[in-house]
C-alpha cells in the first residue's frame, strides 16, 4: 500500500524527521523495512487514532489534531520500553504521508477571505548556456540598496539564511548522489530536516522545493502509477539550484519565496472575464482560476482553490465570486465584467477580498472587440519568444490565437495557426483528468478538420509548439467556424463546457478547398530530432540509480559514442557537460596512504546541476524556435 492510500493521518515534517534522527545506527539500518509494512497494519479507531501493531509487545497509537495532522511529537506514541526512541514509532511516522505547510493569503490592509492555497513552488530560473553556476560557500551575490517596506526589493540575506541553505543544499547533494535506490527513509529524512531549518529561516521556496523532491522519492520507491522520473528529475533540479543560488548569497527575493501572498492597494479598477480554468493539485486541492483583462490589457485573476480535489475543482466553477459582494458566479465573471473600488492586488495579479473592497457587475465584452482582440491580433510565435525569454519563474503567459483543424494525433488535437505559412500546433488538455471535458472537448474539435477556432490558452514551455487550451470560440467573418449559444459570448471554457453537436457545423457542410488546411506534413520537431535525450536520459539515471549507476553507464562504449551526435548536431557545450559529470561521477579520490576513500557528494551535484541547467537552457531555445512559421525560420 502506497503512502498515497493509507488511512494514517499526514505528518509534519519536522515530526518525522526528529523520529529519524533519535535513531540509533543499527536502527536506521532497519527502518525502510519496517516502514514498508506499516500502512497495511494500520487500524482506525472509534476515537479518531490510528493504531499499527508490530508483533505481541509493541502497539503504535497515532493521535492526529483536529485539523487531522501530526504537528507534535507527543501525538505518535509506542508501548514498547524504548520509546519514543524506537524503531515502531520513527517506522509508522515514515509510512504517513507528508501534511503540506500551511500557508495563506494576507493583504497589507485588510484580510482577504483567506483562500489558503500551498504555494506551488516556480521552476527555477535556468542559467545561461555556458554561464557558470554558482558554488555553495562562495559569497558570489552583491548585495543591492533596500527599501523599507517594499518586499520586491533585494536584500542581504541573514546568516541564518546563508547557513540553511547550505546545509540544505548539502542534504540534497547526498540525496542525489544516493538516488531513489538507496534514497531511503533516512535519506529523506535529512531532507526533511534541512527543509524545516530553511522555514525556521524564512525560505519557503527552497522547503517546499525539499518536500517535492520528497515526495518525489517516496512515489519512486513505491512504483506508484502517477509518478515520472522526469518530474523527479525536474524537482532535484529546482531544489539544487534554489539551494546554491541562496548559500553564494544571492539577493533575488524570488529565490527566497514568500509564505504568505501580500496584497497591496490597487485602487479602482475595471477588469472583464476572458475564461475559466479548473485547478486540480496532487495534494487534494481543488478549485477555480477566472483570468481577467482590463482595458489598457493588463492581466487580472480571482481564484477559489481550497481542499476538497475534483469535486471542489467542478463545482466552483458555477460557485460565486467572494470580491466585494459582487453578486456573480465565475461562470458570469468568465463572460463579465467588474467594476472594482479599494481593490487590492498581489504581485502575480491575484485579486483579494478585502473589507474595504467594492464590486459592481459591468456587461462583458467578446473576445473579438475591447481588450481581448489584441490577443489575438498577435502572431503566436513572436509571443511565445517573448513570454519565454522574459520569464521569471512564473508560469507563461495566455496567448490567443486563429487557428484551423487539421485532425487528431492521439490524445492532442494538431491544427495550423490561420497566417500565411502558419506553423503546425499541438493543442493538448490542459488537465488530463477524464472527469474533467478537456480531453472530450479536443475529441469533438478533431472530427471536423477545416474547422476554424479561435483559441485562448497556455503554451507549454517544456514542449515543441504545444499549446494547453482554456478556452475556444468562433473565429469572426468564418463560416466554417463554432456555433456557440449567444449566452455564451463566443467562448467556451474547456474545463468546464461540454462543446455539443449543435456546436459545431453540420455533418454535410465542409469548408471550401481554398481555406480547408492543408495535410499535416512530417514536419521536424526540433526538440525531438536532437540529440539532447541523451544528455535527459543520463541525468535521469542519476536520479534514480545514484552516482553509482551514472559511473556504470559512463564507463561503456554506448555512452562515450554518445558525445559524437551531440557535438555534431552543434551540441558541443552539453557534450562537454555529459563528459564533465561522467568523470565527477567516477571519480575516486584516494588519501595520503593512497586508500580510496569517498568522493564528495557535493561536487557530483555540482556537476549534475550544471548539465541539468544547460540542458533546460538548450530545450527552452528549441521549443521556442518549433513556434516560429517557416517565414521567420
Amino acid at each position: 500500500m502506497s503512502s498515497a492510500d493509507t488511512p494514517l493521518p499526514a505528518v509534519a515534517p519536522e515530526v518525522l524527521a526528529e523520529a529519524v534522527e533519535n535513531l540509533t545506527a543499527r536502527l536506521r539500518k532497519k527502518l525502510d523495512a519496517v516502514t514498508a509494512s506499516c500502512a497495511a497494519a494500520a487500524v482506525r479507531e472509534p476515537d479518531g487514532s490510528v493504531g499499527i501493531r508490530f508483533g505481541e509487545d509493541a502497539v503504535v497509537t497515532l493521535r492526529p489534531g483536529p485539523e487531522g495532522t501530526l504537528t507534535r511529537a507527543e501525538q505518535a506514541v509506542c508501548s514498547c520500553l524504548l520509546a519514543p526512541r524506537c524503531l515502531h514509532r520513527a517506522a509508522a511516522l515514515g509510512a504517513a504521508p507528508l501534511a503540506d505547510t500551511p500557508l495563506a493569503d494576507t493583504p497589507l490592509a485588510d484580510t482577504p477571505s483567506a483562500e489558503a492555497v500551498p504555494a506551488e513552488p516556480r521552476p527555477a530560473r535556468t542559467a545561461p548556456a555556458g554561464a557558470p553556476l554558482p558554488v555553495p560557500g562562495d559569497s558570489a551575490g552583491e548585495p543591492a540598496p533596500t527599501t523599507a517596506g517594499d518586499a520586491a526589493v533585494p536584500r542581504a540575506l541573514t546568516g541564518a539564511q546563508t547557513a540553511a541553505a547550505t546545509a540544505l543544499w548539502e542534504a540534497a547533494a547526498e540525496a542525489l548522489a544516493a538516488g531513489v535506490t538507496a534514497g531511503g527513509a533516512v535519506v529523506q529524512a535529512e531532507l526533511l530536516r534541512a527543509a524545516h531549518t530553511a522555514r525556521l529561516a524564512a525560505l519557503p521556496r527552497a522547503e517546499a522545493a525539499a518536500l517535492r523532491v520528497v515526495r518525489g522519492l517516496r512515489a519512486a520507491r513505491e512504483r506508484q502509477a502517477a509518478q515520472r522520473l522526469g518530474d523527479l528529475t525536474e524537482a532535484f533540479r529546482e531544489l539544487l539550484y534554489t539551494t546554491a543560488l541562496l548559500a553564494s548569497g544571492s539577493t533575488d527575493p524570488a529565490l527566497t519565496g514568500t509564505s504568505r501572498r501580500a496584497y497591496a492597494p490597487g485602487g479602482g479598477l475595471r477588469v472583464y472575464g476572458l475564461c475559466r480554468e479548473p485547478v486540480l493539485s496532487a495534494t487534494g486541492y481543488g478549485g477555480v482560476v477566472t483570468h481577467l483583462l482590463t482595458p489598457d490589457g493588463a492581466r487580472y485573476s480571482v481564484a477559489d482553490v481550497r481542499p476538497g480535489g475534483l469535486a471542489r475543482a467542478r463545482g466552483a466553477g458555477s460557485a460565486s465570486v467572494a470580491l466585494g459582494g459582487a453578486v456573480l458566479d465565475h461562470a458570469g465573471l468568465a463572460r463579465g465584467g467588474l467594476r472594482v473600488a479599494g481593490a487590492t492586488v498581489s504581485p502575480e495579479g491575484r485579486l483579494g477580498a478585502g473589507r474595504g473592497v467594492k464590486a459592481t457587475p459591468l456587461p462583458g465584452t467578446p473576445w473579438s472587440d475591447g481588450p481581448a482582440a489584441a490577443l489575438f491580433a498577435r502572431p503566436a510565435a513572436e509571443a511565445v519568444a517573448d513570454s519565454l525569454a522574459s520569464q521569471d519563474g512564473a508560469e507563461p503567459a495566455l496567448l490567443g490565437c486563429d487557428v484551423a483543424v487539421v485532425g487528431a494525433a492521439g490524445e492532442d488535437l494538431l491544427v495550423r495557426e490561420a497566417r500565411p505559412d502558419g506553423p503546425l500546433l499541438r493543442l493538448r488538455a490542459a488537465h488530463p483528468h477524464p472527469e474533467l471535458p478537456h480531453a472530450d472537448n479536443l475529441r469533438r474539435l478533431a472530427g471536423h478538420p477545416g474547422l476554424r477556432i479561435r483559441v485562448l490558452g497556455r503554451p507549454d514551455p517544456d514542449r515543441a509548439a504545444t499549446l494547453r487550451p482554456l478556452a475556444v470560440g468562433p473565429v469572426p467573418g468564418a463560416d466554417h467556424t463554432l456555433r456557440l449559444p449567444e449566452e455564451w459570448l463566443g467562448r467556451a471554457d474547456l474545463g468546464y463546457d461540454r462543446l455539443q453537436g449543435q456546436h459545431l457545423p453540420p455533418a454535410g457542410h465542409t469548408p471550401d478547398a481554398a481555406q480547408a488546411p492543408a495535410p499535416a506534413p512530417a514536419e521536424p520537431d526540433p526538440l525531438a530530432d536532437s540529440p539532447l535525450w541523451r544528455v535527459r536520459r543520463l541525468l535521469e539515471t542519476g536520479v534514480a540509480g545514484g552516482r553509482r549507476a551514472v559511473a556504470e553507464s559512463a564507463r561503456g562504449e554506448d555512452h562515450r559514442s554518445g558525445y559524437g551526435p551531440l557535438r555534431r548536431a552543434g551540441f558541443t557545450a552539453a557534450a562537454d557537460r555529459v563528459a564533465a559529470l561522467a568523470a565527477e561521477a567516477d571519480r575516486r579520490p584516494r588519501d595520503a596512504f593512497g586508500r580510496l576513500g569517498d568522493p564528495s557528494a557535493e561536487g557530483y551535484a555540482r556537476a549534475w546541476l550544471a548539465a541539468a541547467a544547460h540542458l533546460s537552457a538548450a530545450e527552452r531555445s528549441l521549443v521556442a524556435a518549433s513556434w516560429a512559421s517557416p517565414a521567420l525560420t
